[in-house]
C-alpha cells in the first residue's frame, strides 16, 4: 500500500486544526465561567453594603378574614367576628400575610442572593421561621428591589398559654399606620451560590422599618 505524503500532511493539519478548535472552545467556556463566578463574588461582596428595611405588610388575613385595616374585634361585622371566634376555639388560628422587604444597593454594580433563611418576630416574640429559595437582584447606584415574602403563622402555637382575648388583641392593628409593620422584626440570613457552591452571610441581619446595615 502506497501512502501519499500530501494526503498524510492534510490529515495531520486537519487533526491539528480540530485540536486547536477544541482547546479554544474549552478556554472560551472557562473564560466565561470565570467571569460569571467573579460576578457572583462581586454580588455577595456588594450585599454586605446593602441596606434593608420592612417596607409594608399586605393582605393580612386572620382565619381567612381580611384584617388589614382592623384595629379591634368590634370593627368586624357579626359574621366575620363569629368566624374568628370559632377559629380561635379550634386547634389552629392562622395568620397569613405578605411582608415586603425593601433593599437598597449603594454599590456601583448589582448585588444579589439566591436564598434567604429568615426568622419572623412580632413584638419581639418569635412567630415562625423558614427559607425562601428565590433569585434576588438589587440594581446598582442606590437601586431599590422589593422582596415580597409570604408568611404563615399559627397564633395558637406561637402564643401558647395566652388567653383568647390576648391572642385576638395581638392580631389586631398589625398593619399600623400606612401599612407600616412597626411591630415586626425580620432576621434574615442571605445566601448566594458562587461557582455551584453556596456562600452564606455570617450571622443574621435584623431588619426593621428603617434602613440599616448590620
Amino acid at each position: 500500500m502506497v501512502f501519499d505524503c500530501k494526503e498524510i500532511t492534510n490529515v495531520y493539519n486537519l487533526m491539528r486544526t480540530y485540536k486547536i478548535l477544541f482547546i479554544t472552545s474549552i478556554s472560551f467556556l472557562l473564560f466565561f465561567t470565570s467571569c460569571d463566578v467573579m460576578q457572583q463574588v462581586s454580588q455577595i461582596n456588594n450585599l454586605t453594603k446593602c441596606e434593608f428595611r420592612l417596607e409594608s405588610v399586605q393582605q393580612l388575613n386572620l382565619a381567612g378574614i381580611n384584617v388589614q385595616n382592623v384595629k379591634k374585634i368590634s370593627d368586624l361585622n357579626m359574621f366575620d367576628a363569629a368566624k374568628i371566634a370559632s377559629a380561635l376555639s379550634s386547634q389552629q388560628f392562622p395568620l397569613d400575610f405578605t411582608l415586603n422587604i425593601e433593599a437598597k444597593n449603594p454599590n456601583a454594580s448589582a448585588a444579589g442572593m439566591t436564598r434567604i433563611d429568615w426568622i419572623l418576630l412580632i413584638d419581639d416574640i418569635e412567630m415562625t421561621r423558614g427559607i425562601q429559595d428565590k433569585q434576588v437582584s438589587i440594581p446598582a447606584n442606590n437601586g431599590i428591589a422589593i422582596i415580597p415574602m409570604q408568611m404563615h403563622v399559627d397564633l395558637q402555637k406561637a402564643l401558647t398559654g395566652k388567653s383568647a382575648d390576648a391572642v385576638i388583641n395581638f392580631a389586631m392593628n398589625l398593619a399600623g399606620s400606612g401599612n407600616k409593620p412597626t411591630r415586626f422584626t425580620l432576621q434574615m440570613k442571605p445566601t448566594i451560590t458562587v461557582g455551584g457552591f453556596p456562600i452564606t452571610y455570617p450571622g443574621y441581619l435584623n431588619v426593621k422599618t428603617e434602613f440599616g446595615t448590620n
